[in-house]
């Protein structure tokens, strides 16, 4: 077999992990989705198995990438992001808007509008976020703050520090939200570099 055809299928291993373990979804419920067992996806995940097409295409979707992002295609030139958006919990949708492994992610999130008075679920896990609203109301839970953010605000905090985001009964809410998995953080720069003068 090709070279760069085995080092290609050797790296599919891996960058399944990363996808499932980016979306938080356990082997069982992408099982579920996808009607691959769990035995050969974890199998798949740790190389001991390469993957056909008949289980790229349902993982492919199930991640919201393309089969060329699946397998690290070489770049074809085209500059375009091609946004595949992901259908998260209580009907939220998530675009990824970054493409490359590892460091912070960038993602663009829709929530369906929510209820007032809802009980939320507070998470935890390693990492960082920055969140900016972009429209709507986005009602944000962390430890024993509850917030409400409006266009044009942003919220940042540690994400081992209990928390859960929703839509008000206002009506949906768009949001950007930059995540470093290892607490990572954006760094802004507050005003522009001076020129030198001549």
């Amino acid at each position: 077999m090709d070279e760069n055809l085995d080092r290609t299928l050797d790296a599919v291993g891996p960058r399944l992990k990363h996808l499932r373990l980016r979306r938080e979804v356990t082997l069982a419920a992408l099982g579920a989705q996808t009607g691959i067992s769990t035995s050969t996806l974890s199998r798949l995940e740790s190389g001991l198995r390469r993957p056909t097409l008949e289980q790229l295409l349902p993982l492919a979707r199930a991640h919201g990438v393309t089969l060329d992002e699946l397998v690290d295609a070489p770049p074809t030139g085209d500059p375009r992001i091609n946004l595949r958006p992901i259908s998260g919990r209580g009907g939220a949708t998530i675009l990824p808007l970054t493409r490359r492994p590892g460091g912070i992610q960038a993602y663009k999130f829709i929530l369906p509008p929510g209820v007032d008075d809802a009980q939320p679920e507070l998470r935890t896990h390693e990492g960082y976020d920055w969140a900016y609203v972009l429209d709507g109301t986005l009602r944000v839970v962390l430890g024993e703050h509850d917030l409400t953010l409006g266009p044009g605000e942003a919220v940042e905090f540690d994400t081992r520090t209990p928390h859960w985001f929703g839509a008000t009964s206002a009506g949906p809410v768009e949001f950007l939200s930059l995540v470093g998995k290892q607490g990572e953080r954006a760094h802004v720069r507050a005003s522009p570099r001076a020129e030198p003068t001549a």
